[in-house]
């Protein structure tokens, strides 16, 4: 067990303290239930990204173990949110896990869990305990994609109490500043309902790779409108000047 020697002269004192280890595991060999589990947590993470460009003081993990204690360690009890965003933190540092000790004590200011058939119970009951009592992370969302249904609660003094939702059942995020909501439509080839983040004003949160793909296909229409343009003018010049092709009659 490692030790800690604390100097104490002329006396030296040894201390039996248990260091927070090192060698975290970073996966359980558990695969993700889906691939629409997989591709939605990107698109959230892709989409923060998004919204947060120029930015560099946050982290927004997926699938990523949260270790916030030692008993937790030892008895292998890992949670590993499927998508969280923490504030106020050096986001351009590369981390495997996210480690309390490691990072001032920090926890998720947002997290977002993708619920299946076989986890909805653990979302809306122990991950929930977890993240209000323990975590005291501000927003938790649940999304379960059999029933299509969108939960979110923010923490008001001690408890979770649920966020009212818009007419279009959308959750308003204090800490992202950011509408969350479903969307229906195709990404990456799959044409199905996604979690997607929308701004203040209403307007969809593009990934990175959606907003290129827009401004290139912008540029495209905007050369295609332009060579128009130029071949209506020759027309129209070549009539006024004679250079029209003669027409014959019957």
């Amino acid at each position: 067990m490692p030790t800690t020697i604390i100097t104490f002269a002329p006396e030296v004192l040894v201390l039996d303290v248990e260091m927070p280890p090192t060698d975290l595991p970073t996966e359980d060999g558990v695969p993700l239930e889906t691939n629409w589990h997989r591709v939605q947590i990107n698109l959230l993470i892709d989409s923060i990204h998004s919204a947060w460009r120029g930015r560099s003081d946050y982290f927004a993990g997926g699938n990523m173990f949260i270790y916030f204690s030692l008993d937790q360690v030892r008895n292998r009890d890992y949670h590993g949110p499927d998508v969280f965003i923490v504030t106020n933190v050096d986001g351009t540092r590369e981390r495997d896990t996210w480690a309390i000790w490691d990072e001032g004590g920090r926890y998720p200011n947002v997290i977002i869990e993708l619920a299946s058939s076989s986890t909805i119970d653990m979302d809306l009951k122990v991950k929930k305990h977890l993240y209000e009592k323990t975590f005291r992370t501000p927003e938790y969302f649940c999304y379960d994609p059999v029933s299509n249904t969108l939960w979110g609660w923010r923490l008001v003094g001690d408890s979770y109490v649920p966020m009212p939702a818009d007419q279009e059942g959308a959750l308003w995020s204090e800490q992202l500043e950011l509408w969350l909501g479903r969307w229906q439509g195709e990404y990456l080839r799959l044409d199905t309902t996604w979690l997607r983040l929308w701004t203040p004003d209403g307007d969809l949160v593009l990934t990175l790779a959606e907003a290129e793909a827009q401004r290139a296909e912008a540029e495209a229409e905007r050369a295609d409108a332009a060579e128009a343009e130029i071949l209506r003018l020759r027309a129209q010049l070549a009539s006024l000047t004679g250079d029209a092709a003669p027409q014959h009659g019957p």
